[in-house]
């Protein structure tokens, strides 16, 4: 689905821009992009996700409450829990985003649908455009417990030998044994930490900065492949299969 989190926000400010081409898929922003909420600005993004669940409007139920300060829903969006196992591997190829102001992010959080408590989140990757040099990246990966009172935050930062322009794939595998984010198969976080929830999948590019001239947009990151595995619970309401890749 490509919208950012649709529910706290409006459809024309949550809808991503993207396109597809040779390399694969184009996360862009665009000049003429709005700020995902007004209050947030400057925060423009164009991101994909594996589900969608929020309350009525007005209601404070939805996934990723992550803002303390009163968030509610705008628009009511249908629940649709495509991908969210409780345990599995996601890998993300990307290239990251060397636009000023942006950063390029891969992440699991918890759908919240069955459960407000389920809000934990698996960070694969936050990539700043500045993090980026010739012959290294640096990336913030680990775990956000947000307000799942059963975690604790564990987020480190990483530099890994992938130089500007490269593609390179994060990876996350969890499940009763705990947490393993790698890149490019060299693992760089562990954590006992368990997150028996459903998690749905976050690709996303974030403009952060205010916004620059017209002519320096759009402001780009690809997206090379995204692969899952992992059993989605019968509780879910999915309709995808155990094991959907």
């Amino acid at each position: 689905m490509d919208h950012y989190l649709p529910q706290w926000t409006t459809p024309e400010r949550s809808r991503a821009r993207w396109d597809v081409g040779p390399s694969g898929l184009r996360l862009r922003i665009d000049a003429d992009q709005p700020d995902w909420r007004a209050e947030d600005a400057p925060l423009r993004v164009s991101n994909l996700q594996t589900a969608t669940f929020g309350g009525p409007v007005g209601s404070t139920r939805g996934t990723h409450r992550h803002r303390p300060d009163g968030l509610v829903v705008r628009t009511a969006v249908a629940q649709r829990i495509l991908w969210a196992p409780r345990s599995g591997q996601v890998d993300v190829s990307v290239t990251a985003s060397l636009d000023p102001g942006c950063m390029l992010a891969a992440w699991l959080v918890g759908t919240e649908h069955l459960d407000e408590r389920d809000c934990g989140e698996i960070c694969l990757a936050e990539v700043d455009a500045d993090a980026v040099t010739a012959d290294a990246t640096t990336a913030r990966v680990g775990i956000k417990a947000h307000r799942d009172p059963r975690l604790r935050t564990e987020m480190t930062e990483v530099t890994v030998p992938v130089g500007a322009g490269r593609p390179h794939t994060w990876s996350a595998r969890w499940d009763a044994r705990g947490v393993v984010v790698a890149c490019d198969e060299q693992v760089v976080f562990t954590s006992a930490q368990v997150l028996d929830q459903p998690l749905q999948l976050m690709v996303d590019l974030f403009e952060t900065a205010p916004p620059s001239a017209a002519d320096d947009y759009p402001k780009t990151a690809l997206v090379h492949a995204v692969t899952g595995t992992g059993a989605v619970p019968q509780d879910s309401g999915a309709r995808s299969a155990p094991g959907d890749r």
